[in-house]
């Protein structure tokens, strides 16, 4: 049909500075099966479920018709099933009769395992249908470079980094989508929660840079930045609750930090920093006495009903919390981009909000917030709510809220990520480790067991919603930083200064993780034995690193056979609760604990 003219959407026209999306990855059909009942139809299994489109071969009579039907799962029937992922979604292919033809999709792609063809047979079938000489998926992303590799000696964990890194290179493309069928929109809450584990496994510079410009042009002259970015339709239903949610829209605080955190570059703050004090502003317009209440809260935790909107934390909780996060990191921000008198106005807000969402959350006999839920304590714990004084009943108080539901998952799309930081952060990697060690319960696990190839939408990976989704992968931050133990020093950027300190829990007994820093690759690679814990270490160049061990005695430390003593030209910080810190220059260590 002719093209229809359009109005033109934007005001001016920008170079794409990120990496293009590309045909990544080609995978054949692991098992071809005919639909019961129906000569016509077959079944390509592919084995995962991922982004992308299909590349055919076929031969046939000229005017022979061909339909392609993509699906992540598959009905009762050994049909594609749509049902949770938009349909009707099809492609349909009309024969030349020239020969073998070879097509596919260039203007539309899907998340899909399975494609069902109808009007034509394998090649292998004798048939007056079309024959299918060949059929490929290719998987489709953000060519953005790999920027991290994870392996350990557990199975499941090794497991657990591909399902979820499946579902991130399913949702990058021009925008860090939320899956890769029904929506394919930029909701902004997993651009920073699962922004650790992302940028673990790729250089996403381009991408979240180019995230920035996006909520700036969504910002509204009230100063909202809506749930998605950009903006392709407006969520006004429900008083606007799927479109004004703090939890989300304060990607446009968070994520120029983190720009600035991972790669060393202030300019984002700069640019952003204008939208920044516009949406604080108005997130304090919405609040009553410093408390907020309003947007999506912890979406999705596993509580008794079906999964959605909260069911075990306040919404209040999560939206004050995340508007305290965001006055407070804008306080640090402030001497980056000269607005250093800005600071003690930005430091005393956050003060009151603290203050407000203590004397309306905290319970000081229990040492508990609200409800007691995994989100409700572990996001005060994180985001800095916590007075020093209470942190450590806080602490055991999360432990015990864990322990009582027998180490199983409840938080949710926002709060688990902050469980996951709460425990990481307090050296109660042991608990992760026998929270997501299991398949019984639902949680990662679970959603293997289930035959789930990429992290699904909701715990218990039901059919009914999204089985390919980037949300609920908080657990790839802890594979790195926590197992892995590569994080930065507080006060480093760009990961100049670098904290190696991997936590050796539950039957993991060897792990090896890399991470391409703008310096160069960084490696921290143990073993446990019985007798000695094994680390190599590799620091790049104009680099640093406090390396921690578990020791009491600097003597039992050996690199590459030598005692690690000052006079060996190793720098020791001390000992501290069992742990030595020592700082080391870059270069290549092989280092030794006797235990």
């Amino acid at each position: 049909e002719p093209a229809i003219e359009v109005k033109f959407p934007g005001k001016n026209l920008w170079p794409e500075r990120d990496y293009p999306v590309k045909v990544m990855e080609s995978l054949s059909a692991k098992k071809v099966t005919q639909v019961p009942g129906n000569d016509d139809s077959y079944l390509y299994d592919f084995g995962q479920n991922a982004s992308g489109i299909f590349e055919v071969a076929v031969q046939g009579k000229k005017g022979d018709s061909i339909v392609f039907t993509p699906a992540e799962l598959k009905t009762d029937g050994q049909t594609a099933n749509q049902r949770a992922t938009g349909r009707p979604h099809t492609y349909t292919y009309v024969l030349k009769g020239d020969g073998i033809e070879r097509w596919q999709p260039r203007f539309s792609y899907y998340g899909f395992r399975y494609l069902q063809v109808d009007g034509a047979t394998p090649d292998s079938v004798a048939s007056e249908l079309p024959r299918i000489v060949d059929l490929k998926m290719l998987h489709t992303r953000n060519s953005s470079p790999y920027a991290g590799t994870f392996e350990c000696s557990n199975p499941l964990f090794n497991d657990i980094n591909a399902l979820i890194q499946w579902a991130i290179k399913s949702n990058l493309a021009s925008v860090a989508t939320d899956c890769p069928h029904r929506e394919k929109l930029g909701w902004l809450e997993q651009a920073f929660l699962m922004g650790e584990g992302i940028h673990f496994n790729y250089d996403v510079y381009g991408l979240y840079s180019k995230m920035i410009d996006d909520m700036m042009e969504a910002q509204t002259p009230e100063g909202l930045v809506p749930t998605i970015v950009p903006e392709y339709t407006v969520f006004d239903f429900m008083d606007g609750v799927f479109r004004d949610s703090p939890e989300w829209g304060s990607a446009a605080v968070i994520v120029p930090w983190l720009l600035y955190k991972w790669y060393g570059d202030v300019e984002p703050i700069q640019r952003a920093w204008p939208m920044m004090e516009r949406y604080v502003a108005y997130l304090e317009s919405k609040g009553d006495g410093h408390i907020l209440d309003h947007g999506l809260g912890d979406w999705y935790d596993l509580g008794p009903e079906r999964p959605g909107f909260p069911q075990l934390t306040p919404r209040s909780l999560t939206a004050t919390a995340i508007y305290f996060y965001d006055v407070q990191l804008m306080a640090q921000m402030a001497p980056l981009v000269g607005k250093s008198q800005e600071v003690e106005k930005l430091a005393s807000w956050a003060e009151e909000i603290k203050s407000a969402f203590n004397s309306r959350f905290y319970n000081a006999e229990t040492g508990s917030y609200s409800t007691g839920s995994q989100t409700a304590i572990s996001m005060p714990l994180v985001v800095g709510l916590v007075e020093d004084e209470n942190r450590e009943k806080v602490v055991n108080s999360l432990v015990a809220t864990i322990e009582n539901s027998d180490y199983a998952l409840t938080a949710g799309d926002v709060g688990f990520n902050f469980l996951v930081k709460a425990l990481q952060n307090n050296q109660l990697g042991e608990l992760l480790f026998q929270m997501n060690a299991r398949d019984d319960v639902p949680g990662y696990g679970y959603q293997l067991k289930k035959g789930a190839t990429a992290l699904t939408e909701s715990w218990p990976a039901l059919e009914m919603v999204s089985n390919n989704h980037l949300m609920l992968g908080h657990l790839m931050e802890w594979l790195y930083a926590g197992i892995g133990g590569i994080k930065q020093t507080e006060q480093s950027v760009g990961y100049m200064e670098l904290l190696i300190d991997p936590q050796v829990v539950g039957d993991i007994t060897s792990a090896k993780v890399t991470y391409e820093t703008p310096y160069g690759t960084v490696l921290s690679s143990w073993k446990d034995t019985e007798n000695i814990f094994e680390l190599e270490v590799e620091i790049p160049a104009n680099s640093s690193a406090i390396v921690v061990f578990h020791a009491e005695e600097l003597a039992k430390i050996m690199e590459s056979g030598t005692p690690v003593l000052p006079s060996n030209g190793f720098d020791f910080l001390g000992e501290e609760n069992g742990k030595i810190r020592l700082k080391v220059g870059s270069g290549n260590y092989q280092f030794t604990v006797k235990k």
